[in-house]
């Protein structure tokens, strides 16, 4: 049978014009925020129901096609990308608010809500959804679940399989599974909702997700310290830690703030210069939480661990202070940056960055590198600026060399080497630096019972055989 004739048999499972094999929907939707690989796609399918799905899958078994979940495509580890005439699962039409209960705080999606529609639906009610991040204006709940997104407010509220109450997924056999059913308590064997949460669609694909509400937060005020040297910003999470109960601790180095001010629209913190920069957030409840963190900054101050700093008096004030940890990824974006995302346990972060540091200093002595990250959870952000006169090709591949030495140091304090972005093209070849070959065993054993014919996102994860 002819690829013209597979594809033929696929626009009659969706509605009309739900099929696009135009070049440019194809460059569009095969590809996410990495800019590693090329696109190349052989469909895109728009599926509206459930039924839709399954129907797909099906067909994919049928004809031995693989296929490719596409959310917002925000995703920087290529988990989304089609670079080998896959068909597209796009859940862009699959994007409304099913029901709200008001006593479980719970609300049902569909997986292509936007993470913003979810924050501002909550918000509606007076609750609060705490995932959040830089993209959450257009990744969605569907990729969200797929990559256990984390985001800035971790440290408080953990990362976006802790809010997941209940799935319903189309396994790569096309079965439905509901999953959970919503239970805050559920003692009846192995929890399967887990496994599709982080899995990158290599398991089946989300159709319906049961997101779990918070209250909303009261009073946010924010705080932006400069400290003399990385290793102050760990005794200061300890004394605010030991104060307060922040709902984040991010930090962001010298050479981020500047690339932010260059921007001219994000006003400086304060005029002292300072090699790192702390942003600690929390809710200031009472006047008492208020002088308790002034307290502690002064304390910080006392001890030499904070040169200058500042606390928002204003959600203006706020927003202006979140701006110079929030715009950085898409601000160095400008500069095409070789990322890394790890991630170790918090008290090991002064010594790690100190050794990765120290590696890429020695190698790339010419590179602009760019740190920030979610210092409250461990996880840490090294971007490397790409120079103008390079074209991006070399770059990359003169970067891609750092790799295997950023990622012994991250095997050697029993770190990860994605923290929160997945595993996807980008970091499969380098799994085992922080998975066991008997847990690759164990979890490509699981992907065989879910997918036995491997048309869900192969590639993804780990690396071909």
């Amino acid at each position: 049978m002819t690829q013209s004739v597979v594809i033929d048999e696929l626009m009659t499972l969706v509605d009309p014009g739900k099929v696009l094999t135009d070049p440019a929907s194809l460059d569009a939707y095969g590809k996410d925020w990495t800019k590693h690989y090329p696109p190349a796609p052989s469909a895109i399918v728009f599926p509206k129901t459930i039924d839709q799905v399954q129907a797909i899958v099906r067909w994919a078994n049928r004809h031995k096609v693989a296929l490719v979940p596409s959310g917002g495509r925000t995703g920087l580890s290529g988990a989304a990308v089609a670079a080998h005439g896959e068909v597209v699962v796009a859940f862009d039409y699959m994007n409304q608010i099913l029901a709200f209960n008001e006593f479980d705080r719970t609300v049902v999606c569909q997986p292509g809500v936007v993470t913003r529609q979810l924050q501002q639906f909550a918000e509606d009610q007076g609750l609060y959804y705490p995932v959040d991040f830089a993209s959450s204006g257009s990744s969605q709940i569907g990729g969200n679940i797929g990559t256990n997104a984390g985001g800035i407010k971790v440290i408080r509220y953990g990362m976006t399989r802790n809010w997941v109450a209940g799935l319903k997924v189309v396994t790569g056999k096309g079965e439905l599974l509901e999953l959970n059913k919503d239970l805050i308590k559920n003692a009846t064997g192995y929890d399967l909702r887990q496994l599709f949460i982080g899995a990158e669609g290599t398991l089946g694909f989300v159709v319906e997700a049961t997101m779990r509400l918070d209250r909303a937060p009261r009073n946010l005020t924010a705080m932006v310290l400069g400290t003399p040297d990385f290793d102050a910003i760990m005794p200061v999470l300890h004394a605010f830690q030991g104060k307060l109960d922040l709902t984040a601790f991010e930090f962001f180095s010298d050479k981020g703030l500047a690339r932010i001010l260059a921007r001219g629209d994000v006003p400086a913190p304060f005029g002292t210069d300072c090699p790192f920069y702390a942003l600690l957030e929390f809710e200031a409840s009472t006047e008492e939480v208020a002088n308790e963190a002034l307290a502690t900054f002064e304390h910080c101050v006392e001890q030499g661990w904070v040169l200058d700093g500042v606390m928002s008096q204003s959600d203006t004030q706020l927003k202006n202070l979140w701006k110079l940890r929030e715009y950085l990824s898409e601000t160095i974006s400008h500069w095409t940056p070789y990322k890394n995302d790890i991630s170790v346990t918090v008290s090991k972060v002064p010594a790690f960055l100190r050794d990765i540091d120290a590696i890429v200093g020695e190698h790339y002595p010419d590179y602009e590198v760019v740190w920030y990250g979610h210092i409250g959870d461990g996880n840490l952000h090294l971007n490397i600026l790409k120079p103008d006169h390079m074209s991006k090709d070399d770059f990359f591949a003169s970067c891609a060399k750092v790799n295997k030495w950023v990622f012994e140091i991250v095997e050697r304090y029993s770190g990860s080497i994605s923290a929160e972005h997945g595993v996807g093209m980008t970091k499969r070849d380098y799994l085992g630096y922080s998975r066991s070959p008997e847990e690759i065993a164990c979890m490509k054993a699981i992907k065989a019972v879910f997918d036995p014919n491997g048309i869900m996102n192969p590639g993804k994860i780990f690396a071909p055989e």
